[in-house]
């Protein structure tokens, strides 16, 4: 199993705090099931910084470079990676890896930065 949490469930994230307090959820639920279901089941999640989709299209347009040069990686997450990551905690390659919350941020947390 692997749920979608988001970077600003684990730092504050001014002016989408309650998008923030759903997502901490999802990331204590993934642990507990992740310690409840083993071994039978691997619950892991993603939690991803700003990603160009729709939905998070009023945290960059018309921002986008000033937001982007917030992270290391100079530049905002795609679907694709989401997907990627997705798709390899879901894979056999993930097998050892339970309980986990893996932050997709392209830097941003190290960095000292908030989504």
């Amino acid at each position: 199993m692997v749920n979608i949490s988001s970077v600003s469930g684990q730092t504050p994230s001014p002016g989408i705090g309650f998008y923030g307090i759903s997502k901490a959820a999802i990331a204590h639920l993934t642990r507990t099931l992740g310690v409840e279901m083993g071994p039978k089941v691997r619950v892991n999640a993603v939690a991803p910084a700003v990603v160009k989709t729709q939905f998070a299209k009023a945290l960059y347009e018309g921002k986008e470079d000033e937001v982007a040069a917030k992270y290391p990686l100079q530049r905002l997450g795609m679907p694709d990676d989401v997907a990627a990551a997705v798709a390899f905690l879901a894979s056999p390659d993930a097998s050892w890896i339970t309980a986990q919350i893996l932050n997709l941020d392209g830097g941003l947390d190290a960095a000292g930065g908030t989504a």
